[in-house]
């Protein structure tokens, strides 16, 4: 277990949750559907809102795995130390999708705080949040056996 790790437990941005397979079920499916309305945003030619969607369906596709591993998050960058912690350094997850993750996250921000957002950066958050969630899905099913 990292330091950082240690620390989000201490600070109590990370806290132990025993999540029911409905609750877990429930963060893929608003990973699903936020995932349909960035896509509706993104055809509408509204690029900051599918900017914003697309990261929130990663957010709660991350969330799910967190769920899985009996944790629950209070910020955002404790949820990513716990997904690199729990599932990256076990091989569990590929380093790549977390780091899509973190740009999400960044495109994100800067759509929502900043106003700065494109078309190219809309389009890169929807075809990583569409990875991510594959990719959650599988690691979901090799837990459930």
């Amino acid at each position: 277990m990292s330091i950082e790790f240690q620390k989000c437990l201490e600070r109590k941005k990370l806290k132990r949750f025993k999540a029911t397979k409905g609750v877990i079920k429930k963060e893929v499916h608003s990973a699903k559907d936020d995932l349909v309305f960035a896509r509706r945003s993104f055809n509408d030619k509204n690029f900051k809102w599918a900017t914003i969607q697309a990261y929130y369906s990663m957010f709660h596709s991350v969330r799910a795995l967190l769920y899985s591993k009996g944790y629950r998050e209070e910020s955002h960058y404790c949820l990513r130390v716990a997904i690199e912690n729990l599932f990256v350094k076990h091989g569990l997850l590929d380093s790549e999708l977390l780091d899509s993750f973190d740009l999400a996250r960044g495109l994100r921000e800067d759509a929502d705080y900043r106003a700065k957002f494109s078309k190219g950066s809309a389009q890169e958050s929807i075809n990583s949040a569409e990875r991510f969630i594959e990719g959650v899905r599988k690691i979901l099913r090799e837990i459930e056996g």
